[in-house]
């Protein structure tokens, strides 16, 4: 009788197997079909497109604008490369390109010169700070994009360029240049009283290396009196989260920095300090603001998390996601959105930003803030933050405001920093 009984168990689930196998190849057919379906769909269109648009369309322009397409649809940030935007990408991460070495922006319709890099091409053939051009090989740029004029005058080393400076009241020039190498500078520092000023701009291939030597520089020009570190990171849009857990760990002995995790179990990563503080342990005050995204934020969000670090300004984007770079046959690629990455304590801070430790407006207009009033949450299709509720959203999102005064030439969020710096040295001697 047990043994009947256990045949009888043995034959039900096997029934059951064979159940859910049968269940499963009928909703993996399902499946199946619809995809096909959809795609029938996708070339029908595709087709009458090409036959019946009222101008010709090549079919790469339309297979890139529909996988364009297709990305975009899923959150801001996941987007199709083409070969030369795929080039662009890897100029910038490298941090090395053929050009004439000059910080450019737009201003009434022509290229201003913000300021010639020392010892490039641009700066030996004399273009100042204040500089218009208005004409790049004989054609006005008046009209064109900042990002068609910086194409332009990108190329080949060792290639002849020439433009039309215009500048105060002289009449309109031109200069002829020869394109050399430009290495970026994404550290830049400099002595602010006894802090060391270190502010980076992007976290591209050559930041990790910058942030090192400059520290090691400017300790040895203050000495003794060093009050600490300011690591201005307002406007920087992000970049290599690796260069970020490098920067990161250059400030902390301990502990984790940063961890990401995706859908799938290989999209899940820790990453960890190493012994070794560049600073020796000073007090370091971080500034951001609402143009500090992405990796900027990963190094705002550890050392704040970690207490190593002051946090000061206004509240940051929000960017808290990941994006990996996947070729696409030989010369494209997809930056798709593979995972959010989340601050040591656990927090993710997707469509939520760093909220400084002090809050300080800007008391000048940034001319050239191109991100204090979009925030991450206001970007369509932006992945939720999934350990937020919305109620702190609606209050974070208020937050955009930057003071104006009538003297531009005053920062000060960084005398802020500064004076804080000053502040706790001061504390420290007088309880010595």
């Amino acid at each position: 009788m047990k043994c009947l009984n256990i045949r009888k168990l043995n034959i039900c689930a096997f029934s059951i197997i064979i159940l859910v196998l049968f269940s499963f190849n009928v909703n993996a057919e399902e499946k199946n079909t619809n995809v096909y379906k959809q795609l029938n769909m996708f070339g029908e269109v595709y087709e009458r497109v090409r036959r019946e648009y009222v101008e010709e369309v090549s079919d790469k322009e339309l297979i890139e604008a529909a996988i364009q397409g297709m990305l975009q649809s899923l959150d801001p940030h996941s987007s199709f490369m083409n070969s030369e935007t795929f080039d662009d990408m890897l100029v910038q991460t490298k941090g090395e390109f053929g050009g004439l070495g000059i910080e450019v922006s737009m201003e009434d319709g022509f290229v201003k010169v913000v300021s010639p890099i020392d010892d490039t091409p641009a700066y030996e053939a004399g273009v100042q700070a204040g500089d218009y051009i208005i004409e790049i090989d004989g054609v006005s740029v008046y009209g064109m994009s900042l990002g068609d004029a910086v194409d332009m005058m990108r190329g080949l080393v060792n290639t002849e360029i020439t433009i039309k400076i215009s500048r105060g009241e002289e009449e309109p020039f031109d200069i002829k240049i020869i394109r050399d190498r430009i290495k970026v500078q994404s550290v830049k520092a400099r002595r602010e009283g006894n802090a060391a000023y270190l502010r980076i701009t992007s976290f591209n291939e050559k930041t990790q290396s910058g942030l090192l030597k400059n520290m090691k520089k400017l300790k040895e020009e203050i000495g003794e009196n060093i009050t600490g570190v300011i690591l201005d990171l307002r406007n920087n849009p992000g970049g290599l989260l690796n260069q970020a857990v490098a920067v990161s760990d250059a400030f902390l002995d301990r502990g984790e920095i940063v961890s990401t995790r995706g859908r799938k179990q290989r999209g899940q990563q820790k990453f960890s300090a190493t012994s070794g503080d560049i600073s020796d342990g000073l007090p370091v005050v971080i500034l951001i603001n609402g143009g500090s995204a992405s990796a900027s934020e990963i190094v705002a969000g550890a050392l704040q998390d970690h207490r190593r670090a002051i946090i000061m300004g206004t509240t940051s984007f929000g960017k808290g996601s990941v994006q990996t770079i996947i070729p696409v046959q030989r010369d494209s690629a997809m930056r798709l959105t593979t995972a959010r990455y989340y601050t040591p304590s656990g927090n993710s801070i997707q469509a939520k930003g760093i909220v400084p430790d002090i809050i300080v407006n800007q008391a000048k207009i940034e001319e050239l803030e191109q991100f204090s009033n979009r925030k991450e949450s206001d970007l369509k299709g932006h992945l939720e933050n999934p350990t937020e509720g919305n109620a702190n959203l609606e209050k974070i999102k208020k937050e955009k405001s930057i003071a104006e005064v009538k003297d531009k030439k005053i920062d000060y969020q960084l005398n802020r920093a500064i004076d804080l710096l000053e502040g706790i040295s001061l504390y420290k001697k007088n309880n010595v």
